[in-house]
């Protein structure tokens, strides 16, 4: 029996897989013309199929993914639900291995590495957005956002002058004392997106990231990535159904039934 689905909510954990050995390529850039390879990729997808099996049922997540991704792309994957944006971001973040295909991410080939060094690989490559926020509740804001740092080895003196200009420039300088119970949901989440930032790390996966803020909040915290991966270079990747990312977007891909359906290059954004 199959099925197709989304398979998995993000951070769910490794089941299998293998892949080939690591290669280098530049990312496309789509014209009139078609594809052409101008930068290195920081993301590569290749061949990347997602099988979740529980005795006879069998759910079809991804099916032969191809992807890539330059440094400084401000991208989203959108699609409907059981699409398989989640699943296809869990690969990349070494989150979950392929069923088939491999995935690769600054030249690290993540769906080979073992549970322990895909914890290292994310600390000291991936930054992570999701839709819950996922923030320790009885940690401050700003004991939240300096916890990857923490698990970095990084002296407090060091967190400090990363963490505290960043909370400042996402407007919560007054509120680093705060804990999440005393913060609105958007706060929470610009909390979240300084805690991914704090490592500058060469991608940023963000899952949902605007599904339990309202219109206003979303444009506004938005806006505010937009601002830093501008202003710091970094490679983010959303999952989303929110046109309010979408429409701020420079890339969209479009996924269905665990397929590429189509990318569109947004003119202006």
């Amino acid at each position: 029996m199959s099925m197709e689905g989304e398979g998995a909510t993000m951070g769910q954990g490794f089941d299998g897989g293998a892949a080939s050995a690591p290669g280098t390529a530049r990312a496309p850039v789509v014209g009139p013309e078609g594809p052409t390879w101008e930068r290195e990729s920081v993301i590569r997808v290749r061949g990347v199929t997602k099988v979740y099996r529980q005795g006879e049922l069998e759910v079809r997540a991804l099916r032969g993914v191809d992807l890539d991704l330059a440094p400084g792309e401000f991208t989203a994957m959108a699609g409907p639900s059981g699409s398989g944006k989640t699943t296809l971001l869990n690969v990349i973040g070494a989150l979950d291995r392929p069923t088939e295909g491999w995935a690769e991410v600054s030249g690290h080939r993540v769906s080979t590495l073992d549970a322990g060094d895909a914890a290292d690989f994310r600390l000291d490559h991936v930054g992570f957005i999701f839709q819950a926020y996922n923030l320790v509740p009885v940690l401050t804001a700003y004991e939240n956002a300096e916890f990857t740092l923490l698990l970095r080895g990084v002296d407090a003196d060091r967190r400090r002058a990363v963490v505290e200009p960043l909370l400042e420039r996402v407007g919560l300088g007054a509120m680093m004392d705060r804990r999440p119970p005393e913060l609105s949901g958007g706060q929470q989440q610009r909390v979240a997106v300084v805690r991914a930032l704090a490592t500058h790390p060469d991608v940023v996966l963000a899952d949902e990231p605007t599904a339990n803020l309202d219109s206003a909040t979303s444009g506004e915290l938005l806006d505010l990535m937009l601002e830093l991966n501008r202003e710091m270079g970094i490679t983010f990747l959303f999952s989303t159904h929110d046109e309010t990312v979408i429409e701020r977007a420079r890339r969209v891909i479009r996924l269905r039934d665990g397929r590429v359906d189509r990318v569109e290059i947004r003119e202006g954004a």
